[in-house]
């Protein structure tokens, strides 16, 4: 094994608190889906047990899921299959939209609002930040969230799908320029109040420091081959690790960011290194994930290619 994989995977196993429920999710989202959503539990089991989830952590975790509505279980005799929700289905199709993307979204100057105008108790406004707060948004005090391009209908969606539907009326939603909206302060002043770009800086470059090189040596020598294992568990964690990243990531324009922004290094690792991990992972998909009936699901169309092979990569220096 590559000792910068092995290395990776040691730290993970070695955490004191594994969010298994998260890391299950990031799997569902870039490997169970594409091969039709569903797998049986035994199976997820085996594929993650390399990484220090025991047995008893992930029945645990897939159960919770299930109360929290993000997969649901499907029995065939003494075994069950798990399989996404369509609210799970929906919110993961719009969290591909922006892992899988070769670029940040271009801006369009508009500012999306969402305004507290009803009755919130101090519980409730707690979830509603970190929902949103989990979706990108900056906060401007506790009654204005702030977002540079997201979709405000799929937020709302998603606030559905996260139990939040009972405060829908309690919130306002405004697109700036239609709603001709005048801010005062300049748009670097209010991404400055909105968000802790520098703790986000801090976690790009981490996460470019923990992968970047297992690229180089997979650059460095053409004849290394990546055993299938080895692939699917890089694959898994560097996902997991983007996933969690781009969650808290608004995706600002490049003109409000600041220079030598590390984010833009960390989308390129992630696609180059994706497209070197894709192949000998799915070999080891097709020889160990199954459903119930002990078949393997085929690969099948999900809506989303990651990384497309048609948009060329930009270098990186090591």
């Amino acid at each position: 094994m590559i000792p910068a994989i092995q290395h990776r995977i040691d730290r993970f196993r070695q955490q004191q608190r594994v969010r298994a429920g998260s890391l299950i999710m990031s799997v569902f989202g870039d490997a169970v889906l594409p091969r039709g959503g569903r797998i049986w539990l035994g199976s997820l089991i085996h594929l993650l047990e390399p990484l220090g989830l025991n047995e008893r952590l992930v029945r645990t975790s897939v159960f919770r899921l299930g109360k929290e509505k993000w997969l649901r279980a499907d029995t065939h005799g003494r075994r069950a299959e798990y399989v996404l929700t369509d609210s799970g289905r929906l919110r993961f199709e719009e969290a591909s939209r922006h892992i899988y993307s070769s670029h940040a979204p271009i801006w369009d100057r508009r500012w999306r609002l969402i305004l507290v105008v009803g009755e919130l108790d101090a519980r409730q406004r707690d979830r509603l930040r970190q929902a949103l707060l989990w979706q990108g948004f900056g906060s401007l005090g506790s009654d204005c969230f702030v977002h540079p391009s997201t979709h405000l209908e799929a937020v709302y969606d998603a606030l559905e799908a996260d139990g939040l539907g009972d405060m829908l009326g309690s919130l306002l939603p405004l697109l700036a320029a239609d709603a001709r909206i005048t801010l005062t302060a300049s748009d670097a002043d209010l991404v400055a109040r909105a968000w802790n770009l520098e703790r986000l800086a801090e976690s790009y470059a981490a996460f470019v420091a923990d992968y970047l090189p297992i690229l180089a040596e997979l650059r460095r020598d053409r004849r290394t081959r990546l055993e299938p294992e080895e692939a699917f568990l890089t694959r898994v964690l560097m996902i997991h690790d983007y996933r969690r990243l781009l969650l808290r990531d608004p995706e600002l324009p490049e003109v409000l960011l600041p220079a030598d922004w590390p984010g833009q290094s960390a989308r390129m690792v992630c696609r180059e290194l994706y497209r070197r991990l894709a192949e000998p992972s799915e070999w080891h998909l097709d020889a160990h994930m199954r459903l119930a009936d002990g078949t393997v699901p085929a690969r099948l169309e999900d809506g989303f290619e990651r990384f497309p092979s048609d948009d060329p990569l930009v270098s990186i220096s090591l």
